[in-house]
């Protein structure tokens, strides 16, 4: 069961995984995993104890590493001069400065200014598939465009930027699947895509301190920590988390709920029949895709998880597409079910203080394009395999091929 989590091809098949996941959590709620290459972990798969860790972020730490990799990618990416630093690489107090930064701009008061270019970028998604004449892509030609539009309106960066926005969050969060990759990325070739980006968003910063508007990327260039300039690391880690993090996973939940309603077609009937249900759909749609599939962290201090002891520096795996699919919380969860009572129980966007920033933003979001396109489904059916990404961190369905047709708006 270890390549569960350390193979990126078991993560192919997310159903195979589903249920091999539920197997794994009848054995207990914390894992050994000793796969080579990497170094050891606990994995944890049940909800309530994955919230217990993270409930206490002083005893379970992001640093020093807070994504899974294998230690030869890390000490090569480490001897090209490290990561970013985001705010999954910090803790508090750091981390409450850094995020504090930009709290109230995803606030839900604040988000709701973005309702009618979300209503806008929804009926252009429905334009498209009108013009593809029934059968299409949905993950690349809906889904993959929809949010980055997004996060570029948000940034206050143009259009023509969007081709370099994809590269970046196709190569960063794709590294591990071939078919998402135009090469292997290795660690140089990773270095040279955040090179790329360091300077484009260097220069982004000059004129934003230059001349401000109101944008996010204006907020971020002139942003100060403890009454001084951001340091230029950090800057760059919050440009590339926002363009980055916001954008791949409202991806994959898009295409993988657009795949979910293909495969059940009495849900999306359903839906059709009580839209009143679509709030709680885009929950369920959220437990079912889970499209940030773990993060990682450290113990500080020797402790017990659930009955496990744990030592000093051992390292924590919080396992969050097992957990949503946790049968002591979700009925059958293997059931697709926009009718689920507690679906809004799910922990797709993490828990705690390091609760996702974009959380109201990714809800509006999906609920705007699905709010759109559910009456406007006639029929909708998969027209082949909707393969899921062979990657470790974050990832969906790379394709969803559809059959379908239109109703007259």
């Amino acid at each position: 069961m270890t390549d569960l989590f350390t193979d990126p091809h078991a993560f192919g098949d997310l159903d195979r995984w589903r249920r091999r996941a539920l197997e794994l959590h009848a054995k207990g709620p914390i894992h050994r995993v000793e796969a080579e290459g990497f170094h050891p972990f606990w994995a944890i798969t049940d909800l309530s104890t994955l919230r217990e860790v993270e409930g206490q972020p002083a005893l379970f730490t992001n640093r020093p590493e807070p994504v899974l990799a294998r230690i030869a990618d890390r000490e090569a990416q480490m001897a090209q001069g490290g990561n970013v630093k985001a705010l999954i690489h910090m803790d508090d107090p750091e981390h409450r400065k850094y995020r504090s930064l930009t709290s109230d701009w995803f606030k839900p008061a604040s988000i709701r200014r973005m309702a009618a270019d979300l209503d806008a970028l929804s009926v252009e998604a429905i334009a498209t598939l009108e013009g593809l004449g029934g059968s299409c892509d949905f993950a690349s030609e809906v889904a993959l465009p929809f949010p980055l539009r997004v996060i570029l309106r948000l940034l206050g960066l143009p259009e023509e930027d969007f081709p370099r926005m994809l590269m970046l969050t196709q190569q960063l969060f794709g590294a591990d699947d071939p078919d998402l990759q135009r090469e292997p990325l290795g660690p140089e070739k990773l270095a040279a895509v955040l090179a790329d980006f360091y300077s484009y968003f260097t220069e982004l910063t000059k004129s934003r301190r230059a001349h401000p508007t109101d944008d996010l990327a204006t907020l971020i260039a002139n942003g100060e920590i403890d009454d001084a300039p951001m340091p230029e690391l950090e800057q760059m880690g919050y440009y590339l988390i926002v363009a980055t993090a916001g954008h791949d996973t409202t991806s994959s939940a898009m295409a993988g709920g657009v795949q979910a309603f293909a495969e059940h077609p009495e849900q999306l009937a359903a839906l059709q029949e009580r839209p009143e249900l679509l709030d709680n759909a885009v929950e369920e749609i959220l437990r079912w895709t889970s499209p940030v599939r773990h993060f990682m962290r450290t113990a500080t201090a020797d402790t017990e998880i659930a009955g496990q002891p744990i030592r000093e520096g051992d390292w924590i795996y919080l396992s969050y597409l097992a957990a949503n699919h946790d049968p002591d919380v979700f009925d059958d969860p293997l059931r697709f079910d926009i009718a689920r009572p507690n679906a809004d129980q799910h922990i797709a966007f993490g828990y705690g203080v390091h609760f996702c920033l974009g959380s109201h933003l990714a809800r509006m979001e999906l609920r705007s394009l699905f709010r759109h396109l559910v009456p406007r489904l006639a029929s909708l059916e998969l027209a082949g395999p909707a393969p899921a990404a062979k990657t470790l961190f974050v990832g969906g369905p790379k394709r969803v091929p559809i059959r379908y047709a239109l109703r007259p708006h």
